[in-house]
């Protein structure tokens, strides 16, 4: 059972009331990391329509508020219902504004589990894809006792190259997630040797 800190917060944004229990999953220095739920729809569909998430992870076809909620039920819930770990919305700890998500994905095309992470273009270069990858890679190891975590990435993909080199993970060999997909970079833990 994943250990959650619930924090009481009232969160009213474009009008709409926000549930008032908010399960933290994890905390860093500068971030929270939550669960994502359906009212988060509006910033989904701005991050998922974002250049760089369309460039580097792809397009989700996700166009409407509607598209966003499905997308979230479909692939972050029902990851937490399956796998009881997922993607998180990543938020400052300071204000709790979203910026990003993070967090841990199970793909049927590979046999580990990997960390995944995007972040509006404004908040880039602050460290914040570093801070919140190394928190979900201690989350998976110390309290999901998850063997290996991975990181997949596209190869012209130099910034998040970068974040996953800073977190530990070094390159290990080029993968495809499906025959017709194109080719990425799989990272995996450094060896022991290595860390020497």
């Amino acid at each position: 059972m994943l250990h959650h800190e619930v924090v009481d917060k009232l969160h009213a944004r474009a009008g709409r009331l926000r549930r008032v229990d908010v399960v933290i999953v994890i905390r860093s220095e500068r971030l929270q990391l939550r669960e994502l739920e359906p009212q988060d729809d509006e910033f989904i569909l701005r991050l998922l329509n974002e250049d760089s998430f369309v460039r580097f992870i792809g397009d989700k076809g996700v166009r409407t508020l509607s598209d966003a909620r499905e997308y979230i039920l479909k692939g972050p819930v029902d990851s937490y219902r399956r796998f009881g770990f997922g993607l998180y919305l990543t938020s400052l700890l300071d204000s709790g504004l979203p910026i990003g998500i993070c967090g841990l994905v199970k793909r049927d095309t590979l046999p580990d589990v990997d960390v995944g992470f995007a972040f509006l273009t404004q908040y880039w270069s602050r460290g914040y894809a570093a801070e919140s990858a190394a928190a979900v890679l201690a989350f998976g190891t110390e309290q999901l006792q998850l063997r290996r975590i991975v990181a997949i990435t596209a190869p012209d993909n130099h910034a998040s190259i970068a974040v996953l080199e800073k977190i530990g993970l070094k390159f290990e060999r080029m993968v495809k997630l499906s025959e017709h997909s194109p080719e990425l970079k799989m990272f995996g833990p450094a060896r022991q040797a290595d860390r020497a």
